[in-house]
C-alpha cells in the first residue's frame, strides 16, 4: 500500500468519526431540549407569547370627621404610546387630533429615553371619549398607540384644602430611578400635604393581568384563564380630623386675605381645620398642569404655594404674655394677688410703652387689659432662659410633628443667642419686648394653636394631626393612629388663674369684648405683631366653651393692624360652627361609618 493511499484512508476515518461524534452531539441536545427540558422551553416559549398588563390600584380618599367625603377619584382617559411598536411618522397625526403643539410627543418620548422601549409611556391624561372612539376605530393603523382608564383625583365636598391634601403627579424620572420597587413610567405619587405624608398607605398594591399575544403584539386572549392573574388592592381611605363645615367657614372668611387658622381639638390634638390664605385650586393638578396656571403660582407675590399656617415666622405680639404668666406661676415669682404699678409704661433706661395707664395690676387683669407694664417686670423676675425653657415646654423653637411634609421650628432667643451677637453684656431690655411678644421671637399659627390647646386643657393635649385614622377593608372599622401625648407639666392652679384672665378678655372690659357669645363662653387674647414692612399683623388665640374646652383656635391675618378688630371676628365664627356642629351632630362619624359598612 502506497503512502497516499493510506492517507486517504485515514482522512475518512477522521472524518466520518467526527461526522458520527457530531451526530451523537446534535441528538443528544434534541433529545435534551425535547424530553429532560421540555417544560422549561415550553415555559420560555410562552413567556415570549404571553404580555403582562400592569393592574392600577384605586387610591384611597379622604373623609372627614363626619364620614362626608373630601377628596375621591373620578375615572379618565390616558393615551400611551409603546416606542418599540410606534411609528414618529404618526405624531402629526396624533397631535393634531390631541390638538397639542407640533413636538410635543417627541419631547415626552425623549425624556423617558432612558426606559425601556417596551414600557408604555402617558402621553396625554383626561383625553376626550371622542379621541377614545377615534383610536377604537383607527387602532390597525395606529401601533403601538393604545389607552387606559385611569382615575383623578376630584373634590366634592367643596372644600379647597389645597395645604391640607397636597396633590398627586407623575413621578419624575429622577425619582423613578430611586423607587423602581414599586413605581413605572407615569405612575402618580404624592407630592404635597397627606398625599405626601401618607403615600404608602392612600397608593395600595398593583395587580398584573397576562393575556397572550401574537407576533404582532396583538391581544388573543388570556393565560390560562386568568388564573395566574393578581387583582390589585385598594389603597386605604383614611379618616381625617378636619370638620369640613367648619373648614368652609374658615376658607370663606379668608378669601382676599392673608394669613392662617388653625383650630384644634384639645384634649385630642386633632385639627379641625386649617387654613393657609391665599389657597390654589387642586383640580388643576389632577389631569396635564398648564404651564401658564404653574407659572402664576410661582410669580404671584402672594406666595399660594407656601403654607403660612406651619411655614410662615412671626413674632406672636400680646397673645404670647400668658407664657410669662404661667412661667411667674409656676416658679412662684408672683402669685395671683401680686400688683406691678403702671403708669403708661416702664423706664428701663429708655420708656417702654404700654395700651395705657393701669395703675396697680394684679396677673389675671394684666392679661384682660393686656398691660404690658405688667410683663416688663415680670420678665426680669423670670430671666430670659427660664422663659425660654418654659416656651420650649409649649412647642416653641421646635416642630410640632403635624403629619404634613413642611412645618418651620421658629425661633425662641435665649442668653447663648444673644452672646453670639452682642458678647456677654449683651442689653437686658431685650427682654421687655420679648416678653410682650415682639423682637426676635417667632412662631408659627400651628405652634400658637397647640400653646392655646395646652393652657386650654390644663397643661396636657397630643400631638397635633390631621388624620385620625384609616378604615380597615376587611371589617370596615376605623383603625386609629396613636399620636404622642404632651405635657407641659404645670400645676392646673396656674391654668385656672391664667383661663379666668383670658375669659374676661372676652366677657369682662378686655380687648375683644365684640365676639362675646351668649350660647359658647369663649376665651381669647388679642395680639398685634409689629412689621417694620408696612401694616402690623393682626393675632388672635381663643378656646371655647370655657367651662369644657372642646376647641382652641390660633388667627392671624397679615397687614391689617390690631389683631381684636380683623382676626377675633374669625376665630367666633369658626367656634360657634364647630360647637354648634356638636350639638346638632352628637357621635355623626359613628353613623356615617355605618353607612359606609352597608
Amino acid at each position: 500500500m502506497n503512502t497516499e493511499s493510506f492517507a486517504s484512508i485515514h482522512r475518512k476515518t477522521l472524518i466520518s468519526v467526527l461526522i458520527i461524534i457530531s451526530a451523537a452531539l446534535l441528538g443528544f441536545r434534541l433529545f435534551q431540549m425535547q424530553i429532560i427540558n421540555r417544560n422549561a422551553y415550553e415555559n420560555k416559549s410562552a413567556e415570549n407569547s404571553i404580555k403582562s398588563i400592569e393592574q392600577l390600584p384605586l387610591r384611597g380618599v379622604f373623609y372627614d370627621r363626619n364620614g362626608k367625603l373630601l377628596v375621591s377619584n373620578v375615572p379618565a382617559y390616558t393615551l400611551r404610546i409603546t416606542p418599540a411598536e410606534y411609528d414618529k411618522k404618526l405624531n402629526h397625526l396624533l397631535e393634531t387630533v390631541l390638538e397639542v403643539d407640533s413636538g410635543y410627543i417627541d419631547n415626552i418620548l425623549y425624556q423617558y429615553r432612558a426606559f425601556s422601549k417596551y414600557q408604555p409611556v402617558k402621553i396625554k391624561r383626561g383625553v376626550g371619549f371622542d379621541i377614545i372612539a377615534w383610536l377604537e376605530e383607527n387602532s390597525e393603523e395606529l401601533p403601538g398607540v393604545d389607552y387606559i382608564v385611569e382615575m383623578h383625583r376630584d373634590y366634592p365636598a367643596g372644600v379647597n384644602g389645597s395645604h391640607i391634601f397636597g396633590y398627586i403627579k407623575e413621578i419624575s424620572p429622577k425619582q423613578l430611578k430611586k423607587q423602581k420597587d414599586y413605581y413605572n413610567l407615569g405612575d402618580y405619587i404624592g407630592y404635597k400635604g397627606l398625599e405626601k405624608t401618607y403615600e404608602k398607605k392612600l397608593r395600595g398594591e398593583k395587580g398584573w393581568k397576562y393575556v397572550l399575544v401574537d407576533s404582532r403584539r396583538r391581544m388573543i386572549g388570556k393565560y390560562k384563564d386568568g388564573k395566574q392573574d393578581l387583582r390589585p388592592v385598594k389603597g386605604s381611605d383614611l379618616i381625617l380630623s378636619i370638620d369640613a363645615d367648619v373648614q368652609k367657614i374658615a376658607e370663606q372668611e379668608f378669601i382676599g386675605k392673608r394669613g392662617a387658622l388653625v383650630a384644634i381639638d384639645p384634649q385630642t390634638g386633632e385639627v379641625l381645620a386649617l387654613v393657609s390664605s391665599p389657597e390654589y385650586d387642586l383640580s388643576k393638578f389632577s389631569y396635564i398642569t398648564p404651564k401658564e396656571f404653574l407659572s402664576q403660582l410661582y410669580s404671584d407675590p402672594s406666595k399660594p404655594l407656601f403654607n403660612r399656617a406651619t411655614m410662615s415666622v412671626k413674632p406672636p405680639g400680646s397673645t404670647y404674655k400668658m407664657l410669662a404668666a404661667i412661667a411667674g406661676l409656676d416658679l412662684g415669682v408672683i402669685t395671683p394677688s401680686t400688683t406691678f404699678y403702671c403708669s403708661g409704661g416702664v423706664d428701663l433706661g429708655r420708656f417702654f410703652k404700654c395700651h395705657g395707664v393701669h395703675g396697680n395690676i394684679n396677673v389675671i387683669h394684666a392679661i384682660e387689659k393686656s398691660c404690658n407694664s405688667f410683663f416688663y417686670n415680670l420678665i426680669f423676675k423670670i430671666g430670659l432662659d427660664k422663659w425660654a425653657e418654659y416656651s420650649r415646654r409649649f412647642g416653641f423653637g421646635h416642630k410640632t410633628g403635624i403629619d404634613l411634609d413642611e412645618e418651620n421650628a421658629g425661633l425662641i432667643p435665649t442668653s447663648k443667642y444673644y452672646e453670639k451677637i452682642y458678647g456677654p453684656k449683651w442689653p437686658r431690655t431685650i427682654m421687655a419686648s420679648l416678653v410682650i411678644g415682639q423682637g426676635e421671637t417667632s412662631v408659627t399659627p400651628l405652634q400658637l394653636a397647640q400653646y392655646t390647646a395646652l393652657i386650654a386643657n390644663d397643661g396636657v393635649t397630643y400631638q397635633p394631626h390631621l388624620v385620625k385614622g384609616y378604615i380597615d377593608d376587611n371589617t370596615g372599622e376605623v383603625v386609629p393612629y396613636q399620636y404622642k401625648k404632651i405635657e407641659a407639666g404645670i400645676d392646673k392652679k396656674v391654668f385656672e388663674i391664667v383661663k379666668e384672665g383670658m375669659f374676661l378678655v372676652v366677657n369682662g372690659e378686655g380687648t375683644a369684648t365684640h365676639i362675646r357669645s351668649d350660647e359658647f363662653k369663649i376665651a381669647g387674647k388679642t395680639g398685634t405683631s409689629q412689621n417694620p414692612h408696612g401694616k402690623d399683623h393682626a393675632w388672635f388665640v381663643a378656646f371655647a366653651p370655657f367651662d369644657n374646652p372642646q376647641i382652641a383656635v390660633a388667627v392671624l391675618v397679615e397687614n391689617v393692624g390690631f389683631g381684636g378688630t380683623h382676626a377675633a371676628p374669625i376665630a367666633k365664627k369658626v367656634i360657634e360652627a364647630y360647637l354648634q356642629n356638636l350639638k346638632d351632630n352628637p357621635k355623626q362619624l359613628d353613623k356615617s361609618i355605618a353607612i359606609l359598612k352597608q
